[in-house]
């Protein structure tokens, strides 16, 4: 019954709400806002796109509306400069930047859903798609790396992981890193 769209408009609506606040766009500025949380939207990654464990190219639902990932233009943060001094284009993208670091940091935290601590959760593996989280990402810019190896704790629990990511490899506690939901498991 389309629960799974509705659900990402009611998100982009709850969050558009808390970011403009009492600003008044006119419909031209509107229209620039929304196509850029649209693009923000369609970015998120939903699972790896191949088997090959050295591919970290995610698919994402603008693979299914338009063939490709979307990307954005690198643009100058106006996070820090008071609203009272911001021109119009300004607004717009302080409007989007809100928007993508609320929504952004949410989406994160609904993938890593935390467990009451009776329940176990299921360990990472090895070739495992995750999202690093990171602050200060830019809009539509995501993190993505596989798992190369693991460190299992006293308890025999995955405690931190190395990720290789187009950067470099990294070292990670498992709480900064969040596991894709349909990733394979790869032999």
């Amino acid at each position: 019954m389309g629960g799974l769209w509705e659900a990402g408009v009611k998100s982009c609506k709850y969050y558009l709400r808390r970011v403009m606040g009492n600003a008044l766009f006119t419909f031209e500025e509107l229209t620039i806002a929304l196509s850029q949380i649209e693009a923000c939207l369609n970015s998120r990654p939903l699972s790896s796109m191949s088997t090959d464990p050295m591919d970290i190219q995610p698919l994402t639902p603008a693979h299914f509306l338009i063939g490709e990932s979307l990307t954005s233009l690198p643009d100058v943060s106006v996070m820090d400069i008071p609203i009272n001094r911001l021109d119009r284009w300004q607004m717009i993208q302080r409007t989007f930047q809100d928007f993508w670091k609320r929504w952004a940091a949410e989406y994160l935290n609904n993938l890593q859903g935390r467990s009451k601590w009776q329940t176990a959760r299921e360990n990472l593996q090895i070739n495992d798609l995750v999202i690093v989280r990171e602050e200060n990402i830019p809009p539509l810019g995501w993190k993505l790396g596989r798992v190369i190896e693991l460190h299992p704790g006293d308890d025999g629990r995955v405690q931190v992981a190395i990720v290789r990511t187009s950067g470099g490899n990294i070292k990670r506690s498992i709480a900064k890193l969040c596991k894709l939901s349909i990733s394979s498991d790869y032999d």
